[in-house]
């Protein structure tokens, strides 16, 4: 007789469903896996007996053949214990197979039978119900991450023992059942906030923006002038995340080995330093992991002198910020992940970074200037929705207390959150904002006036903007004029978007 049990290989966002075959036979005891696994699974073979030994069942005194099909797929990680220890209780007669259909299994045996927490456990149960099975079994710690999937039976098992009594119905294990008033605990306020930065309103004006309606941003000016401060602040505008945003960041981190259980409710903060790998950044090795772009998903990914960053890099980023995904080729295959983040740049704007300063002469050459500012390409700077030079603010003004407001912070918060609201109800989405609409969204949801429609025209002709750019500048208005709390864009909103473009 030949056991199968289900389970879940993790491989990109998505996953694979996995049979685990098991085949004993009267010849001298041993173990031996078969189907590509690596390492790890390989070492499954003396966790798996040392648990069933010490779970007071019998490990079987036969040749057992254990073999995880698909055969080609590569599979990795320690959650394919369970899967074969159960596999070797269904061969060896302590288990039926009627008792382990319609469910998978994962789980990483430790010696004594009980059992650790696992990666990308959201992953496996949302493939799990993809796939039409209802019941799935995880260690205990990793259900309340699995229950953000619905519509299935998520179980918490804390050893092989427990579940084996369990699948006997003498100890039966109810599912995990999530309390649906259970809130988040709210992140505290990371300093800065925009209570704490003296002057720069065009800046702060420029970030609400940005945060109502998810639209990348470039900060541009002299050292020192509160750059990296603004971007920061950003942090703290953004609210948390919507359900769906939820899982999908959950997703992201959980493959990436990011978190272990937990949910991500705040949105991503991701600031790789311009030394970072090009694989760092967008993912990949051996079997392909996500990368900061992805990591930044639902969030911000914060690239401090933007110039600095490789010319790979920063070409890189022109897919996922068109596409709003990331697509990973390897020789092991092909991977797609999500990649739908605001990003933030800050630059000087020459290599010393004083040109255009009022008290510090620029050193620079027309030459080092031309060839500082052309590291980043025109199709790079088309696909950032607002540009904003950023000034030195006056020392006297640092430590002006007069110069703070201390209401600014929850003022723009309620704007920023009454503008997203506005958004959810006209696209009767919680994950889609202004910044991603597309050219027929634009036709419908964001008609201007003749007047504003004139005023576009008009600098468009002289700016010589793109097309991308022209609709760029579209998309921001329909922001403004949702903090402006309007319907319809208006002149005023055109003219305010246009401030923004290089």
């Amino acid at each position: 007789m030949v056991a199968r049990i289900i389970t879940v290989a993790p491989i990109g966002y998505d996953g694979a469903i996995i049979e685990v075959e098991s085949d004993a036979t009267k010849s001298l005891p041993s173990l031996q896996i078969v189907g590509l696994g690596n390492k790890a699974i390989d070492e499954a073979k003396e966790r798996v007996r040392s648990a069933i030994n010490n779970s007071m069942l019998e490990f079987p005194k036969k040749k057992i053949i254990i073999n995880l099909a698909p055969a080609e797929l590569p599979k990795d990680g320690a959650h394919y214990d369970l899967p074969i220890a159960l596999a070797i209780l269904c061969v060896s007669g302590q288990l039926q197979q009627k008792e382990l259909d319609g469910a998978v299994f994962a789980g990483e045996l430790a010696l004594d039978g009980s059992l650790r927490p696992i990666k990308a456990a959201i992953n496996i149960a949302q493939m799990a119900k993809q796939s039409g099975y209802n019941n799935v079994y995880l260690p205990l710690s990793n259900v309340g991450q699995a229950s953000l999937i619905e519509g299935i039976n998520i179980y918490g098992i804390s050893s092989i023992k427990q579940l084996y009594l369990h699948l006997k119905q003498e100890k039966v294990i109810q599912p995990y059942v999530r309390d649906p008033l259970q809130c988040p605990v709210p992140r505290p306020l990371i300093t800065p906030t925009l209570d704490d930065i003296r002057g720069q309103e065009q800046a702060k004006r420029a970030l609400i923006i940005a945060a109502a309606g998810h639209h990348n941003i470039l900060l541009s000016g002299t050292p020192g002038a509160g750059k990296t401060m603004l971007a920061r602040a950003l942090a703290n505008l953004l609210p948390g995340l919507a359900p769906d945003e939820q899982l999908s960041a959950t997703k992201i981190h959980s493959l990436a080995n990011k978190i272990n259980g937990e949910i991500v409710t705040q949105r991503p903060f991701r600031s790789p330093h311009h030394t970072a790998s090009l694989i760092s950044i967008v993912g990949g090795g051996i079997q392909p992991r996500p990368g900061e772009i992805s990591l930044a998903h639902t969030g911000v990914l914060f690239m401090d002198e933007l110039p600095e960053y490789s010319r790979a890099i920063l070409e890189s980023l022109r897919q996922p910020l068109e596409d709003k995904r990331i697509d990973i080729s390897r020789a092991n295959g092909h991977v797609t992940y999500p990649a739908d983040f605001m990003l933030v740049g800050t630059m000087n704007p020459c290599p010393c970074g004083y040109l255009g300063d009022n008290t510090k002469e620029c050193t620079c050459t027309s030459m080092q200037i031309l060839a500082y500012q052309k590291k980043l390409s025109g199709p790079l700077i088309d696909r950032i929705d607002i540009i904003v030079n950023v000034s030195r603010v006056p020392n006297e003004l640092l430590l002006d207390s007069e110069a703070l407001c201390s209401n600014q912070h929850s003022l723009a918060s309620e704007s920023i959150m009454r503008a997203i609201y506005i958004q959810k109800i006209r696209y009767n989405s919680s994950v889609k904002y202004n910044a991603s609409l597309n050219n027929r969204d634009i036709k419908k949801y964001a008609l201007l006036s003749p007047e504003s429609k004139s005023l576009l025209l008009t600098a468009a002709n002289r700016l010589s903007l793109s097309a991308r750019s022209y609709f760029k500048i579209i998309k921001v208005a329909r922001t403004i004029a949702d903090l402006d709390n309007s319907e319809n864009i208006l002149p005023i909103h055109i003219s305010e978007a246009i401030q923004y473009r290089k």
